[in-house]
């Protein structure tokens, strides 16, 4: 079951970085020293979607990486979402933390 608005913002709150974009979508942008960091921040969030077995939209600028989330089948943002951006940005920080 998707979360209202509402829901979503207060959920966001706790999720570093994340934001709601055209009510429908949560969006983060991940910046990295280069692209070959990128790419490895890309190969850890298809690890993590796979074990969710949940893909998010994923765009490749150079050193950004951004990363939309939706459960399209439920109509909205839900708590798989959710915890998948959780886990992207655990993945993120273990990366940062390393350079």
């Amino acid at each position: 079951m998707p979360f209202t608005q509402e829901e979503v913002e207060t959920q966001l709150k706790k999720c570093e970085g994340w934001q709601l974009q055209e009510g429908r979508w949560i969006v983060r942008k991940y910046t990295f020293s280069s692209f070959m960091k990128g790419i490895a921040f890309v190969d850890e969030v298809a690890a993590i979607s796979e074990a969710f077995k949940h893909y998010p939209f994923i765009t490749i600028d150079y050193k950004t990486v951004t990363l939309r989330l939706t459960s399209q089948e439920e109509g909205g943002i839900t708590a798989v979402d959710i915890k998948e951006a959780h886990q992207y940005n655990e993945a993120f920080e273990k990366m940062r933390s390393g350079e």
